[in-house]
């Protein structure tokens, strides 16, 4: 039975990044019709439509009471996306960090995680409530504000730069949106499931499924996407599609998948270790990045690396919780 669980799995994933493949193309092509900064489209669309696969598997968790799952999701995620994504990216090519994400974007999320940090473990011990939850969601609001003004210093962009160079009628990407959103909801709904079914089989806690399989099956967008940016010398595209889909994954989808539990995202005392990694790597691009603004082949390497220490450490965590640093320090 667990065969099928896990083929249902692999369906799942693939309709969500169908999914997501199919929202942002019909979204992108509306937006260059309506010319639209493709500064914004870039900064909104791509970096939000890489994460609609983990938008819906923790909304569907969160309606489903699965809230270590939704967490883990999101958590799990930004990890992989800054381990992995940025780090597998650095292999093919040295990332050019721009001097406004080393500036704005990269300080952004390394604050972000510290109000995370204040909420789960300070203010409201062991619980992201509902007044914290909505705070999340108006700091994704004003996140929007700020790119939409910091678009306007791009202003000068000619109209020919946003004319679409394949043009569709507007009823057919009305239809790729839809036929995304489809793939999305009903690619979240059959990962939840089958994962949470996978979970009970083996013995593994929601929480670990949450940080490993589903985290890595829906960053799978981000990974191939700026895998594809930096091949083609795209760097702010790679780097900016993990960092930006990072701030959105906390922001709007913790934020959202807290609101709609009433603020039921629980908060283990051993999610400190799983948030610790989670604050450092986007630490350790920052200090990548201080002395040139580039994220070289051995730092890819370093993250990759530690990533791989990570993922054998919560693996182990999951079976054998009773000789890991938790109990020495009264934490489990």
């Amino acid at each position: 039975m667990i065969f099928l669980y896990i083929l249902l799995l692999i369906v799942g994933m693939g309709f969500l990044i169908k999914g997501a493949d199919f929202f942002v193309d019909g979204s992108s092509k509306i937006a260059k019709t309506l010319k639209i900064s493709p500064l914004i489209i870039g900064l909104t669309l791509v970096s939000i439509g890489t994460s609609l696969p983990e938008l819906s598997v923790s909304v569907n968790s969160s309606i489903q009471q699965l809230n270590d799952l939704s967490l883990g999701n999101v958590v799990g995620s930004n990890i992989f996306n800054v381990f992995v994504v940025i780090g597998s990216s650095a292999l093919f090519t040295p990332m050019l960090v721009s001097k406004t994400m080393f500036k704005y974007d990269i300080p952004i999320l390394i604050f972000i995680y510290i109000v995370l940090f204040l909420f789960a473990f300070a203010i409201t011990p062991n619980v992201i409530n509902l007044a914290e939850s909505i705070i999340l969601l108006l700091m994704f609001i004003l996140y929007i504000c700020f790119l939409i003004l910091r678009s306007k210093k791009f202003a000068d962009e000619k109209v020919e730069e946003v004319i679409d160079d394949k043009p569709r009628k507007w009823y057919i990407n009305v239809i790729f949106i839809v036929i995304g959103l489809v793939g999305i909801i009903g690619g979240g709904e059959l990962v939840v499931e089958s994962a949470s079914k996978i979970a009970t089989s083996l013995g593994m806690s929601e929480l670990l499924v949450g940080l490993t399989v589903v985290a890595v099956g829906t960053s799978l967008p981000e990974l191939v996407t700026s895998i594809v940016a930096a091949k083609k010398h795209e760097n702010d595209i790679a780097v900016g599609n993990a960092i930006g889909s990072c701030i959105f994954n906390i922001l709007l989808i913790l934020g959202l998948s807290s609101t709609i539990s009433n603020g039921g995202a629980k908060v283990e005392k051993s999610h400190i270790i799983d948030m610790s990694f989670m604050l450092l790597s986007v630490i350790l691009v920052f200090l990548f990045a201080i002395k040139n603004r580039k994220i070289g082949r051995i730092a890819g390497i370093i993250l990759i690396i530690l990533y791989i220490v990570y993922l054998v450490y919560i693996i182990l965590r999951n079976f054998y919780p009773e000789v890991f640093v938790f109990s020495l320090l009264n934490l489990s």
